[in-house]
């Protein structure tokens, strides 16, 4: 771990925050049992539990529990094998309750109107607040669960570059990244839904999450701007100023000045932790090229469109890695050249690049080939129960289907197209 006293320079530490379900065993319906989890291993019903280098947490509902690094780690390698290391306890507790945990972005068959509860303790105004503003009783609130991916930087300069480099690479996640293909018990039409539904669900204040891909900032003192105005937008709804920290923010990466941190929001949580780090990896060393000082580098970047990104973000979310990436001006800001491509083939091309040279990217080499080779967990689930059950899998058959998920998180292992 990095010295917690020192302020961290660009892409010197990473955080890593995995959000999981806790479902009934048998049923694999939600279970509300977050608050008892923690107190079974702390004594106590607290937001947060430290685990030495791991924390556990709750945010707004009481069936999702949080995994994260305690504070900045200094690489991502061997944080698979201690996220899967702390799912193993997790499920310790849960096993005499007859629940686990399942994995995905979105439950498949939860009615968020029905099955939700809010986190009722610790920081309870805040999320009541959430609630009385916007209803979280939707999928865009009560279900989904994402990975985070937090990345550090020294100053303004460097925040600059890091934020133009994330802001252009965000539309391209649901390729790698997507895994809720299905909510309500049916297909969806997204491989990201969690994505979509996202966008949504703040529509009574729109500015909360905007366009999801952020406007073209790149000096705190814009960026803070921006987070006034947002703040005046809520504080009709909001007299008491509960909601005005960072953390509103909803956008797809959100600056955390508090931490010296860039926190990326839009990757779908996968089947297991080596999956979630290597996409991770691959992230974080995509973005470490794109930072880049060069000023023709960062002209291009910085020139990219809000519009057109956020456009390219909903196709990736509907088709994942199969998107047509047909905007040369985009292609030439990731350094890429030639004919138009589909979204995997620039992922192939960034990560033999960017990711296969760097020593460390050994360790997620084969999850990154399955997820190259094979496609995002969406498509992979998709494929999987199509076989078994048909293009409209059945309650039982999408039991099956993520009941072997479940089983994917416990053993550490990623779902591959043919069993």
């Amino acid at each position: 771990m990095p010295d917690a006293e020192r302020t961290l320079t660009l892409l010197e530490g990473y955080g890593v925050e995995l959000e999981y379900m806790i479902v009934d065993a048998a049923t694999l319906d939600v279970r509300p049992l977050a608050d008892r989890v923690i107190a079974a291993e702390a004594g106590a019903v607290e937001n947060e539990i430290e685990r030495g280098a791991m924390a556990w947490s709750n945010e707004l509902a009481r069936h999702v529990i949080e995994l994260k690094t305690n504070g900045p780690a200094h690489a991502l390698g061997g944080l698979a094998t201690r996220f899967t290391s702390e799912i193993g306890r997790i499920e310790e507790l849960l096993a005499p309750l007859g629940a686990r945990l399942m994995p995905t972005a979105m439950h498949p068959w939860m009615d968020p109107h029905r099955d939700f509860e809010l986190w009722p303790h610790q920081s309870g105004e805040i999320y009541a607040t959430f609630d009385r503003i916007f209803d979280c009783r939707g999928h865009g609130w009560a279900n989904l669960q994402s990975a985070h991916l937090n990345l550090s930087f020294g100053n303004d300069e460097e925040f600059g570059r890091l934020h133009a480099a994330v802001r252009a690479l965000l539309p391209l996640l649901p390729a790698l990244a997507a895994s809720s293909p299905f909510a309500d018990g049916r297909p969806t039409g997204w491989l990201d839904t969690r994505l979509e539904v996202y966008r949504n669900n703040a529509r009574r204040v729109p500015s909360v999450t905007g366009a999801v891909i952020p406007e073209p900032l790149f000096t705190r003192r814009s960026y803070e701007a921006m987070l006034e105005s947002l703040y005046a937008d809520l504080a009709p709804l909001d007299p008491a100023g509960t909601l005005c920290h960072e953390w509103v923010n909803a956008r797809g990466c959100i600056a955390r000045f508090d931490r010296m941190a860039l926190e990326i929001r839009v990757l779908d949580v996968q089947e297991c932790p080596a999956a979630d780090l290597a996409i991770a990896a691959a992230v974080s060393l995509v973005v470490r090229a794109l930072c880049d000082p060069a000023p023709a580098h960062q002209a291009r970047l910085r020139a990219l469109e809000t519009e057109s990104l956020a456009r390219l973000l909903r196709e990736t979310a509907s088709s994942a890695e199969t998107t047509k990436i047909e905007d040369r001006v985009y292609l030439r800001a990731l350094g890429l050249h030639g004919p138009p491509r589909s979204a995997r083939d620039v992922w192939a091309e960034l990560v033999t690049r960017h990711v296969r040279p760097a020593p460390e990217s050994g360790e997620f080499a084969a999850a990154l080939d399955v997820l190259l080779d094979e496609g995002c967990l969406a498509r992979r689930l998709v494929h999987r129960l199509a076989q078994r059950a048909g293009a409209n899998p059945s309650r039982e058959a999408l039991q099956a289907g993520y009941r072997e998920l479940c089983d994917c998180l416990r053993e550490g292992r990623l779902l591959r197209v043919a069993a």
